[in-house]
């Protein structure tokens, strides 16, 4: 008898064991995956003069823009985004790809940086994020196939001559690497990163330890097989390092040298596994997705000379 109720008490300790897990798998899925107001990342709209970058991003609420749409790679939804063709007729394109619960608004400052260098500017909602539809954030993993579609529509819409550069940051870096290591039509020239992270599990085993001091299993396995039944990929496949290891067109890497939210030595881990022409900048004294904020001459001066090398 005393057996016997061992035995049922441990199967209560097990269910009830599970049951948490899965509880708090699903908590950190709808802090993770689902878009939403996130209380650790600034939503801050106005712009103040105080920013380093005010003109820039003025420049871009004023511009006018071309409205594009097209459906998603997978999951049959409504992209968004905005064009800006250059201020002379010209057959290159930037692709800029933006971070974590961003919006193509909060990529303007960029836009304008290719836009001074003469290049059609696209910059593109990510599922689930500005107008964009979608109830799941990718992490850059099923938007490489949604810019792919958007490289097409470029090449549609610029010619055959195009000349693409596919650009992000933060998430949007990750995409771009992730989208490098696809089979991709050969008027992509050349991509720019900008404190991107190693892989979807990574990152999110990093900010579970730092933001929760929780550690990666069994938590972060069991959030990544939520994602996979809801979202259809899991963590562990979304890897820039393995998307790096395909690609060998050029790329510039750049990381703010105080990044603590996608750590700067993520950084070696991407310029290591690229199989193509490559350059790293580490930006003194920058945080998390501030490279171009805190050196804004030098951050234009790297990207010049990185796209006059590589893209003629």
């Amino acid at each position: 008898m005393k057996r016997k109720h061992w035995i049922i008490g441990l199967i209560i300790i097990v269910v009830i064991l599970i049951g948490g897990l899965l509880a708090g798998g699903l908590y950190f899925y709808q802090m993770a995956v689902v878009p939403g107001h996130k209380s650790f990342i600034s939503n801050q709209t106005v712009i103040k003069k105080s920013d380093p970058l005010y003109h820039q991003k003025k420049w871009f609420q004023q511009v006018h823009k071309q409205h594009w749409t097209m459906k998603s790679a997978t999951d049959d939804l409504k992209l968004v985004a905005d064009y800006v063709p250059a201020q002379t007729k010209t057959n290159r394109t930037v692709l800029i790809a933006h971070g974590f619960m961003g919006n193509k608004e909060s990529m303007g400052a960029y836009a304008y940086l290719f836009h001074r260098l003469g290049y059609n500017v696209l910059l593109p909602d990510a599922r689930g994020q500005g107008h964009s539809q979608g109830d799941y954030i990718g992490y850059g993993w099923p938007d490489r196939l949604d810019d792919k579609k958007w490289i097409k529509k470029i090449i549609a819409a610029t010619g055959q001559q195009s000349k693409i550069v596919m650009f992000g940051v933060s998430m949007g870096g990750a995409t771009t690497m992730m989208t490098s290591g696809e089979k991709l039509p050969s008027q992509v020239k050349a991509f720019v990163e900008d404190c991107g992270y190693s892989g979807v599990k990574q990152e999110i085993s990093y900010q579970a330890k730092e933001m929760y001091n929780l550690p990666s299993f069994p938590l972060v396995d069991v959030v990544s097989l939520i994602t996979r039944v809801r979202a259809g990929y899991f963590f562990g496949s979304a890897s820039s390092v393995q998307q790096l290891a395909h690609n060998k067109r050029p790329m510039l890497f750049i990381h703010g040298a105080k990044d603590t939210f996608v750590p700067t030595k993520m950084v070696y881990q991407n310029y290591k596994a690229t199989k193509g022409p490559k350059q790293l900048w580490i930006v003194k004294g920058a945080q998390h997705a501030k490279s171009y904020a805190t050196a804004p001459d030098a951050y234009r001066q790297h990207i010049t000379k990185f796209l006059q090398r590589y893209v003629h």
